[in-house]
Protein backbone atom coordinates (compact mmCIF):
# COMPACT_ATOMS: atom_id res chain seq x y z
CA UNK A 1 0.00 0.00 0.00
CA UNK A 2 2.73 2.54 1.03
CA UNK A 3 4.70 1.50 -2.17
CA UNK A 4 1.63 2.29 -3.82
CA UNK A 5 1.06 5.70 -2.18
CA UNK A 6 4.84 6.28 -4.12
CA UNK A 7 4.10 5.02 -7.07
CA UNK A 8 1.11 7.25 -7.15
CA UNK A 9 2.72 10.22 -6.25
CA UNK A 10 5.62 9.96 -8.38
CA UNK A 11 3.85 9.30 -11.49
CA UNK A 12 0.98 11.54 -10.60
CA UNK A 13 4.07 14.05 -10.39
CA UNK A 14 5.51 12.71 -13.65
CA UNK A 15 2.19 13.19 -15.55
CA UNK A 16 2.06 16.69 -14.83
CA UNK A 17 5.76 17.83 -15.55
CA UNK A 18 6.40 16.13 -18.56
CA UNK A 19 3.41 16.41 -20.97
CA UNK A 20 5.13 15.92 -24.49
CA UNK A 21 1.97 17.07 -26.77
CA UNK A 22 -0.57 19.32 -26.83
CA UNK A 23 -3.62 20.07 -24.21
CA UNK A 24 -5.60 17.31 -23.22
CA UNK A 25 -2.69 14.66 -24.46
CA UNK A 26 -3.72 11.20 -22.53
CA UNK A 27 -0.80 9.15 -21.47
CA UNK A 28 -0.64 5.42 -19.54
CA UNK A 29 2.57 4.21 -17.86
CA UNK A 30 2.53 0.56 -16.08
CA UNK A 31 5.73 0.43 -13.61
CA UNK A 32 6.34 -2.00 -10.69
CA UNK A 33 8.42 -0.93 -7.47
CA UNK A 34 9.91 -3.10 -4.29
CA UNK A 35 8.84 -1.81 -0.83
CA UNK A 36 9.34 -2.91 2.71
CA UNK A 37 6.26 -4.66 4.07
CA UNK A 38 6.13 -5.79 8.26
CA UNK A 39 6.32 -9.61 8.88
CA UNK A 40 6.60 -9.94 4.96
CA UNK A 41 9.16 -8.68 4.01
CA UNK A 42 10.18 -7.27 0.41
CA UNK A 43 7.06 -6.84 -1.91
CA UNK A 44 6.86 -6.04 -5.14
CA UNK A 45 3.81 -3.66 -6.27
CA UNK A 46 2.75 -2.52 -10.05
CA UNK A 47 1.46 0.79 -10.67
CA UNK A 48 -0.86 2.08 -13.44
CA UNK A 49 -0.93 5.75 -13.43
CA UNK A 50 -3.75 7.41 -15.87
CA UNK A 51 -3.85 11.19 -16.50
CA UNK A 52 -4.38 14.09 -18.94
CA UNK A 53 -1.79 16.95 -19.45
CA UNK A 54 -0.82 19.84 -21.27
CA UNK A 55 2.53 21.51 -21.71
CA UNK A 56 3.31 25.14 -22.75
CA UNK A 57 4.85 25.44 -26.41
CA UNK A 58 7.54 27.94 -25.39
CA UNK A 59 9.95 28.49 -22.36
CA UNK A 60 8.33 30.30 -19.69
CA UNK A 61 4.79 28.87 -20.04
CA UNK A 62 3.32 26.36 -17.31
CA UNK A 63 2.01 22.82 -17.67
CA UNK A 64 -0.77 21.26 -15.77
CA UNK A 65 -2.01 17.71 -15.26
CA UNK A 66 -6.24 16.64 -15.22
CA UNK A 67 -8.13 13.29 -14.39
CA UNK A 68 -5.62 11.81 -12.52
CA UNK A 69 -6.20 8.28 -11.82
CA UNK A 70 -3.09 5.85 -10.46
CA UNK A 71 -4.40 1.84 -9.54
CA UNK A 72 -1.75 0.02 -7.32
CA UNK A 73 -1.95 -3.99 -7.28
CA UNK A 74 -0.86 -5.23 -4.08
CA UNK A 75 0.54 -8.74 -4.30
CA UNK A 76 -1.33 -11.76 -2.55
CA UNK A 77 1.48 -12.39 -0.48
CA UNK A 78 0.97 -8.90 0.93
CA UNK A 79 -3.32 -9.71 1.31
CA UNK A 80 -2.48 -12.36 3.07
CA UNK A 81 0.10 -10.76 5.26
CA UNK A 82 -2.83 -8.03 6.03
CA UNK A 83 -5.59 -10.62 7.04
CA UNK A 84 -2.65 -12.24 9.53
CA UNK A 85 -2.55 -9.18 11.96
CA UNK A 86 -6.53 -8.58 11.31
CA UNK A 87 -6.77 -6.25 8.99
CA UNK A 88 -9.89 -5.54 7.09
CA UNK A 89 -8.92 -2.22 5.23
CA UNK A 90 -5.85 -0.07 4.60
CA UNK A 91 -5.86 3.85 3.93
CA UNK A 92 -3.05 6.19 4.38
CA UNK A 93 -0.73 9.00 2.78
CA UNK A 94 2.27 8.63 0.01
CA UNK A 95 5.34 10.77 -0.96
CA UNK A 96 6.81 10.63 -4.18
CA UNK A 97 10.11 11.66 -4.46
CA UNK A 98 10.66 12.77 -8.60
CA UNK A 99 13.40 14.97 -10.15
CA UNK A 100 12.59 17.63 -13.33
CA UNK A 101 15.04 18.47 -15.76
CA UNK A 102 14.56 21.43 -18.14
CA UNK A 103 17.49 22.51 -20.19
CA UNK A 104 20.23 23.63 -17.00
CA UNK A 105 17.55 23.55 -14.28
CA UNK A 106 17.16 20.71 -12.09
CA UNK A 107 14.58 20.62 -9.77
CA UNK A 108 13.45 17.91 -7.10
CA UNK A 109 9.50 17.40 -6.10
CA UNK A 110 7.71 16.09 -4.05
CA UNK A 111 4.37 15.10 -4.35
CA UNK A 112 1.92 14.41 -1.45
CA UNK A 113 -1.06 11.68 -2.19
CA UNK A 114 -3.55 10.31 -0.31
CA UNK A 115 -4.54 6.40 -0.58
CA UNK A 116 -8.52 5.84 -0.25
CA UNK A 117 -9.56 3.34 2.15
CA UNK A 118 -9.28 -0.12 0.70
CA UNK A 119 -10.88 -3.19 1.76
CA UNK A 120 -8.41 -6.06 2.03
CA UNK A 121 -9.24 -9.40 0.96
CA UNK A 122 -7.97 -12.88 3.01
CA UNK A 123 -6.42 -13.46 0.29
CA UNK A 124 -5.26 -12.68 -3.34
CA UNK A 125 -4.22 -9.60 -5.20
CA UNK A 126 -5.91 -6.50 -4.44
CA UNK A 127 -6.13 -2.86 -6.42
CA UNK A 128 -6.02 0.43 -3.95
CA UNK A 129 -6.52 3.83 -5.65
CA UNK A 130 -4.80 7.17 -4.36
CA UNK A 131 -5.23 10.80 -6.11
CA UNK A 132 -3.60 14.05 -5.13
CA UNK A 133 -3.48 17.97 -6.27
CA UNK A 134 -1.15 18.31 -9.27
CA UNK A 135 -0.10 22.91 -8.75
CA UNK A 136 1.09 23.90 -11.94
CA UNK A 137 4.97 24.03 -12.93
CA UNK A 138 6.29 26.55 -14.62
CA UNK A 139 9.27 25.67 -17.15
CA UNK A 140 11.56 28.57 -18.03
CA UNK A 141 14.16 27.11 -20.62
CA UNK A 142 14.03 25.68 -23.89
CA UNK A 143 15.67 22.28 -24.49
CA UNK A 144 15.36 18.75 -23.06
CA UNK A 145 13.22 17.98 -20.73
CA UNK A 146 12.56 14.81 -18.87
CA UNK A 147 10.98 13.76 -15.36
CA UNK A 148 12.76 10.95 -13.69
CA UNK A 149 11.72 8.92 -10.91
CA UNK A 150 13.01 8.89 -7.55
CA UNK A 151 12.39 7.18 -4.61
CA UNK A 152 9.10 7.23 -2.76
CA UNK A 153 7.79 6.80 1.17
CA UNK A 154 4.14 5.46 2.18
CA UNK A 155 2.64 5.87 5.71
CA UNK A 156 -0.02 2.96 5.82
CA UNK A 157 -2.43 2.28 8.44
CA UNK A 158 -4.25 -1.09 8.12
CA UNK A 159 -7.82 -1.64 10.20
CA UNK A 160 -9.44 -4.05 11.63
CA UNK A 161 -13.26 -4.79 10.75
CA UNK A 162 -14.47 -2.50 14.04
CA UNK A 163 -12.32 0.62 12.50
CA UNK A 164 -9.70 -0.18 15.76
CA UNK A 165 -6.19 -0.68 14.95
CA UNK A 166 -4.12 -3.79 14.25
CA UNK A 167 -1.30 -4.65 15.53
CA UNK A 168 1.25 -3.12 13.55
CA UNK A 169 -0.34 0.30 13.82
CA UNK A 170 1.09 2.53 11.24
CA UNK A 171 4.40 1.65 9.38
CA UNK A 172 6.17 3.48 6.82
CA UNK A 173 7.51 1.86 3.55
CA UNK A 174 10.22 3.27 2.24
CA UNK A 175 9.91 1.93 -1.80
CA UNK A 176 12.32 2.02 -5.13
CA UNK A 177 11.93 1.55 -8.41
CA UNK A 178 12.75 -2.26 -9.84
CA UNK A 179 15.83 -2.50 -12.26
CA UNK A 180 16.01 -2.75 -15.62
CA UNK A 181 12.73 -0.06 -16.08
CA UNK A 182 13.40 3.50 -17.55
CA UNK A 183 13.26 6.37 -14.68
CA UNK A 184 11.99 8.88 -17.35
CA UNK A 185 8.28 9.14 -17.01
CA UNK A 186 8.29 11.85 -19.85
CA UNK A 187 10.49 13.40 -21.65
CA UNK A 188 9.99 16.06 -24.84
CA UNK A 189 11.89 18.92 -26.10
CA UNK A 190 10.37 22.49 -25.16
CA UNK A 191 10.73 24.71 -27.97
CA UNK A 192 13.40 27.88 -28.33
CA UNK A 193 11.37 31.08 -27.29
CA UNK A 194 11.25 33.17 -30.79
CA UNK A 195 14.22 35.08 -32.45
CA UNK A 196 14.31 38.42 -31.62
CA UNK A 197 15.95 39.93 -35.40
CA UNK A 198 17.19 43.70 -35.19
CA UNK A 199 18.08 45.64 -38.12
CA UNK A 200 19.38 48.78 -38.79
CA UNK A 201 17.61 51.35 -41.56
CA UNK A 202 18.60 52.97 -44.58
CA UNK A 203 16.60 54.40 -47.63
CA UNK A 204 13.77 56.83 -48.55
CA UNK A 205 9.98 57.76 -48.58
CA UNK A 206 8.61 59.19 -51.64
CA UNK A 207 6.10 61.76 -51.18
CA UNK A 208 4.14 61.16 -54.75
CA UNK A 209 1.73 64.64 -54.61
CA UNK A 210 4.84 66.64 -53.85
CA UNK A 211 7.18 64.64 -56.57
CA UNK A 212 9.84 64.22 -53.71
CA UNK A 213 12.02 62.00 -52.10
CA UNK A 214 13.19 62.42 -48.47
CA UNK A 215 16.00 59.96 -47.21
CA UNK A 216 14.74 57.68 -44.11
CA UNK A 217 17.42 55.97 -41.46
CA UNK A 218 16.74 54.18 -38.24
CA UNK A 219 15.90 51.34 -37.11
CA UNK A 220 13.55 47.97 -37.27
CA UNK A 221 12.93 45.07 -35.15
CA UNK A 222 11.18 41.86 -35.81
CA UNK A 223 9.91 38.91 -34.24
CA UNK A 224 7.74 38.68 -31.04
CA UNK A 225 7.64 42.11 -31.07
CA UNK A 226 8.08 44.69 -33.73
CA UNK A 227 8.95 48.45 -33.86
CA UNK A 228 9.93 50.36 -36.70
CA UNK A 229 11.37 53.50 -35.83
CA UNK A 230 12.01 56.39 -37.99
CA UNK A 231 14.33 59.49 -37.52
CA UNK A 232 13.24 63.20 -38.53
CA UNK A 233 13.97 63.77 -42.31
CA UNK A 234 12.84 66.16 -45.09
CA UNK A 235 12.13 66.67 -48.74
CA UNK A 236 13.03 69.84 -51.19
CA UNK A 237 9.85 69.75 -53.97
CA UNK A 238 8.50 72.54 -56.05
CA UNK A 239 5.45 74.33 -56.43
CA UNK A 240 4.18 74.77 -60.33
CA UNK A 241 7.61 72.99 -61.27
CA UNK A 242 9.44 76.50 -60.28
CA UNK A 243 8.52 77.22 -56.94
CA UNK A 244 11.06 76.26 -54.04
CA UNK A 245 9.93 74.40 -51.08
CA UNK A 246 11.31 72.36 -48.32
CA UNK A 247 9.46 70.17 -45.89
CA UNK A 248 10.32 68.52 -42.52
CA UNK A 249 8.61 64.86 -42.22
CA UNK A 250 8.58 62.91 -38.88
CA UNK A 251 7.39 58.97 -38.68
CA UNK A 252 6.02 58.10 -35.15
CA UNK A 253 4.73 54.72 -34.28
CA UNK A 254 1.05 55.99 -33.12
CA UNK A 255 -0.04 52.57 -30.92
CA UNK A 256 0.99 48.89 -30.87
CA UNK A 257 3.16 47.73 -34.28
CA UNK A 258 2.27 44.20 -34.95
CA UNK A 259 3.51 41.59 -37.43
CA UNK A 260 4.44 38.22 -38.68
CA UNK A 261 7.30 35.89 -39.27
CA UNK A 262 7.21 33.58 -42.19
CA UNK A 263 8.96 32.09 -45.51
CA UNK A 264 12.42 33.73 -44.51
CA UNK A 265 11.12 37.16 -44.21
CA UNK A 266 8.26 39.52 -42.52
CA UNK A 267 5.45 41.50 -43.02
CA UNK A 268 5.48 44.59 -40.32
CA UNK A 269 1.84 46.33 -39.16
CA UNK A 270 3.07 49.42 -38.57
CA UNK A 271 0.82 52.94 -37.93
CA UNK A 272 2.26 56.42 -37.78
CA UNK A 273 1.57 59.72 -37.11
CA UNK A 274 3.11 61.92 -39.43
CA UNK A 275 3.73 65.85 -38.86
CA UNK A 276 5.32 68.35 -40.90
CA UNK A 277 7.04 70.19 -38.53
CA UNK A 278 8.32 73.07 -41.23
CA UNK A 279 7.36 73.90 -44.22
CA UNK A 280 8.83 76.77 -46.62
CA UNK A 281 8.41 77.94 -50.08
CA UNK A 282 11.24 80.40 -50.84
CA UNK A 283 12.60 79.88 -47.74
CA UNK A 284 9.49 81.25 -45.99
CA UNK A 285 7.83 79.24 -43.80
CA UNK A 286 4.30 78.60 -44.16
CA UNK A 287 3.22 75.94 -42.08
CA UNK A 288 2.65 76.50 -37.99
CA UNK A 289 4.41 74.05 -36.18
CA UNK A 290 2.02 71.73 -35.09
CA UNK A 291 1.23 71.05 -38.81
CA UNK A 292 0.50 67.27 -39.52
CA UNK A 293 -1.73 64.42 -41.10
CA UNK A 294 -5.27 64.80 -39.72
CA UNK A 295 -5.41 61.02 -38.89
CA UNK A 296 -3.09 57.83 -38.46
CA UNK A 297 -1.15 56.36 -41.49
CA UNK A 298 -1.10 52.51 -41.49
CA UNK A 299 1.71 51.02 -43.52
CA UNK A 300 2.38 47.16 -44.12
CA UNK A 301 6.32 47.35 -44.44
CA UNK A 302 7.26 43.71 -46.25
CA UNK A 303 10.63 41.92 -46.80
CA UNK A 304 11.29 41.58 -50.63
CA UNK A 305 13.80 39.28 -52.77
CA UNK A 306 17.16 38.95 -51.62
CA UNK A 307 16.16 39.29 -48.23
CA UNK A 308 16.75 37.00 -44.77
CA UNK A 309 16.38 37.07 -41.55
CA UNK A 310 19.79 36.52 -40.41
CA UNK A 311 21.76 39.39 -42.97
CA UNK A 312 18.68 41.71 -44.01
CA UNK A 313 18.20 43.12 -47.35
CA UNK A 314 15.25 44.97 -48.75
CA UNK A 315 11.69 46.26 -47.10
CA UNK A 316 9.18 48.13 -49.05
CA UNK A 317 5.42 49.61 -48.47
CA UNK A 318 2.44 51.79 -49.38
CA UNK A 319 0.45 54.67 -47.10
CA UNK A 320 -2.19 57.33 -47.57
CA UNK A 321 -1.26 60.65 -46.27
CA UNK A 322 -4.78 62.32 -44.99
CA UNK A 323 -5.79 66.27 -45.29
CA UNK A 324 -3.46 67.79 -43.13
CA UNK A 325 -4.81 69.55 -40.27
CA UNK A 326 -2.97 72.40 -37.71
CA UNK A 327 -0.54 73.79 -40.23
CA UNK A 328 -2.18 77.65 -39.78
CA UNK A 329 -3.21 79.59 -42.16
CA UNK A 330 -1.97 77.66 -45.17
CA UNK A 331 -3.41 74.73 -43.97
CA UNK A 332 -6.19 74.07 -47.05
CA UNK A 333 -3.52 74.68 -49.39
CA UNK A 334 -0.26 72.80 -47.92
CA UNK A 335 -2.88 69.71 -47.38
CA UNK A 336 -3.66 70.03 -51.51
CA UNK A 337 0.08 69.60 -52.20
CA UNK A 338 0.63 66.44 -49.79
CA UNK A 339 -2.49 64.24 -49.55
CA UNK A 340 -2.83 61.59 -51.74
CA UNK A 341 -2.27 57.51 -51.89
CA UNK A 342 0.79 56.30 -53.58
CA UNK A 343 3.36 56.94 -51.22
CA UNK A 344 5.99 54.73 -50.88
CA UNK A 345 8.80 53.40 -48.36
CA UNK A 346 12.23 51.58 -50.04
CA UNK A 347 13.97 50.37 -47.23
CA UNK A 348 17.39 48.55 -46.79
CA UNK A 349 17.96 46.77 -43.59
CA UNK A 350 20.86 45.51 -42.11
CA UNK A 351 21.24 43.36 -39.26
CA UNK A 352 23.03 44.65 -36.04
Amino acid sequence: MRIARSLLAACVLALAVVAPAAASTPIDKKLSFTCPFPLIGLQKLDVEVKASFEVPSAPGGTFTTADLAVAVTVPDKSARGLALVGAASIEGTASAGVTLANGPLTLPLALPLTVAKTAVPPSGAFTTRAAGSVPPVQLPNAGKTTLTIGGFSARLTPKKADGSFTGLGSFTSDCTLDAGQDPVLLAFDLGSAPAQYRYAVAGSTAVKALGATAPLTGSLDAGPEFAAVFDKTSADFKVFGFVPGHADLQFTADGPQTGELGGGGFVAHSTFALALPQVTLFGLPVADAGCRASAPVPVDLRTGSGFTLATGGPVTGSYVIPPLTGCGTFTAYLSSLVQGDGNTFALTLTAR
